[in-house]
């Protein structure tokens, strides 16, 4: 009887999967090293060692292949957030400078061609008005927000405007000192920043 023809089997060491995982990582190296625009989908499939189909069975188009480039670096802000925010004793002042720190440590990770400021602010950057991507920065932008009021809420109870207007302070603060750390290529400027929050609530 004659075999029958069948599909081969998975390489050793290769999950389900595995393919998306390393299209992610290779688009979040290039799409940071050298922006979304000048980065094409040949460069992204070479850097991750996959065949162009394997691209588009993992994601409808290179705007999708952006989009979820934009939500990892959100989950992987919020998970050095959630670390920093684990190691502190949860008072509003530990929690503040927990959303500096997790910036800080954002900016100290080791970028191939060094440090370009906020991945998710240079890519909105390059996305046209009204692009998905564009909508997942806003919302990444005002959560982060969201959590630094409700930190500085817990040392101003009952005055949440306040709160609110602090929070916003903050963040104008922390944004300021992104880009111009971005221009300079390191995180001191965060740093400084980090300082100036920690002055800022001690005030309240």
């Amino acid at each position: 009887m004659a075999e029958t023809e069948t599909t081969p089997a998975p390489r050793p060491g290769r999950r389900r999967g595995d393919a998306r995982e390393r299209l992610l990582a290779a688009a979040a190296r290039r799409f940071y090293a050298d922006g979304v625009s000048a980065t094409g989908i040949d460069t992204i499939t070479a850097e991750a060692g996959v065949a162009k189909m394997s691209l588009y069975n993992n994601f409808s188009s290179k705007a999708d292949l952006v989009r979820a480039y934009l939500d990892a670096r959100h989950e992987e802000w919020l998970g050095l957030y959630r670390a920093r925010l684990a190691a502190t004793s949860g008072d509003g002042r530990e929690g503040v400078l927990a959303v500096f720190d997790a910036y800080a440590d954002h900016a100290s990770s080791a970028y191939e061609h060094g440090f370009r400021g906020c991945g998710l602010l240079n890519a909105a950057a390059e996305l046209p008005a009204g692009d998905e991507g564009r909508d997942a920065v806003r919302r990444h932008k005002e959560e982060v927000e969201e959590l630094l009021a409700g930190h500085v809420a817990r040392l101003l109870p009952g005055r949440d405007e306040e709160a609110r207007s602090v929070a916003e302070h903050l963040a104008f603060l922390l944004e300021g000192a992104m880009a111009r750390a971005g221009l300079e290529g390191a995180g001191t400027r965060i740093a400084h920043a980090r300082t100036m929050a920690a002055n800022l609530v001690d005030r309240l």
